[in-house]
């Protein structure tokens, strides 16, 4: 099997709802999809949602890759060969992770469709559906009760709150929460936003309210903070944006300054290195969940099957597509009452 054209196209998406976290605002996104054509009437896709504060990648340097080395690359390579194709790309699209992560998909979805499974089983298969949280952005506390329960009343049991803006905010916004809402599970996410003192200040107020996960509080560049937090705090602290790459990985874990992983395809590059990522949190004894960006649902397919095929992933957070307009793909999985279940669609359960 050969590849013998691949094209691409740039998706501009509106969000109906702008949403607020500690370092920014975010009313409208860029994807781009690939698609790998071959000689035997195969076609993979693929998706790159590029984030300058996550991934360090604007959709202008994304674009220059895909045109300037990644097209040109992957005309007339094997698929058969997608491992050693990912491991040159790396050095040819260096520091480029969403737009890695796109051509891993695009592969892999090429890969379980030439063995007619659904691509989470040609991973391995290992569960069937898992549950999502859904996120609430910054706002405040009235809007915060008022989203929730529209939510809940939609059959979500489990709301990630964005905070680290105004610690004293947080805390009364998840004491109220946990009063209204007794049975929904709560994960926080302080993206950045706290100072050492400040996580901790945050988990004895709020340690009533049973915050499942407490995700990345302090600032990326400053790892040892966040072991500072893992070590004073009661609650699992997660890692996300100071997680990049399997390095990364091996750094935090390696010195006990995690408790949980969040790996999410754009930042580390695609699925295999993300199954490498999940090994080192395996040896660690350290659990993982499958985040996202703003990716369409063809970008969230991926993270779910990734997901569904690895023992060591017993969380998801992929509601990326949620708020995203004209998103041109659907059907591919089904969100019921807060879980997702794979088409059984081969691949990722796309195509024209």
């Amino acid at each position: 099997m050969k590849i013998t054209k691949v094209s691409y196209e740039r998706l501009d998406l509106s969000l109906t709802v702008p949403y607020t976290i500690a370092y920014e605002t975010v009313s409208e996104v860029s994807n781009f999809i690939l698609k790998i054509e071959t000689d035997s009437r195969l076609v993979g896709y693929g998706c790159a949602a590029p984030d300058w504060e996550v991934t360090e990648e604007t959709p202008e340097m994304v674009e220059e890759s895909i045109t300037g080395q990644i097209l040109p690359y992957l005309k007339g390579k094997s698929p058969l060969q997608y491992v050693r194709i990912l491991e040159e790309l790396k050095v040819i699209c260096a520091d480029r992770s969403s737009a890695l992560a796109m051509v891993d998909m695009a592969l892999l979805d090429l890969m379980a469709k030439k063995m007619a499974l659904p691509l989470y089983q040609f991973l391995g298969g290992y569960r069937e559906a898992i549950p999502t949280s859904i996120t609430i952005g910054i706002m405040s506390t009235d809007e915060t009760l008022q989203l929730a329960r529209e939510l809940v009343d939609k059959g979500f049991n489990i709301l990630k709150i964005k905070g680290g803006a105004v610690l004293e905010e947080d805390i009364e916004k998840m004491i109220r929460l946990r009063e209204v809402f007794p049975h929904v599970i709560f994960r926080f996410d302080g993206n950045q936003g706290y100072s050492v003192d400040e996580s901790i200040a945050f988990v004895r107020a709020t340690k009533a309210v049973g915050i499942q996960i407490f995700e990345q509080p302090t600032k990326t560049k400053s790892s040892h903070k966040l072991g500072e937090v893992t070590h004073a705090v009661g609650i699992p602290v997660m890692a996300d944006e100071s997680l990049k790459t399997l390095d990364d990985a091996f750094r935090l874990a390696q010195h006990d300054l995690i408790d949980m992983v969040n790996i999410k395809l754009m930042k580390v590059g695609g699925i295999m290195e993300g199954m490498h990522i999940n090994s080192v949190a395996r040896s660690a004894g350290l659990e993982a969940m499958v985040g996202c960006l703003d990716e369409c649902a063809l970008g969230i397919s991926a993270g779910l099957h990734f997901a569904l095929s690895r023992p060591n992933i017993h969380f998801a957070d992929l509601d990326g597509h949620l708020d995203l307009e004209n998103d041109p793909f659907s059907g591919l999985f089904r969100l019921e009452k807060g879980i997702m279940y794979p088409s059984e669609t081969f691949g990722l359960g796309f195509s024209e």
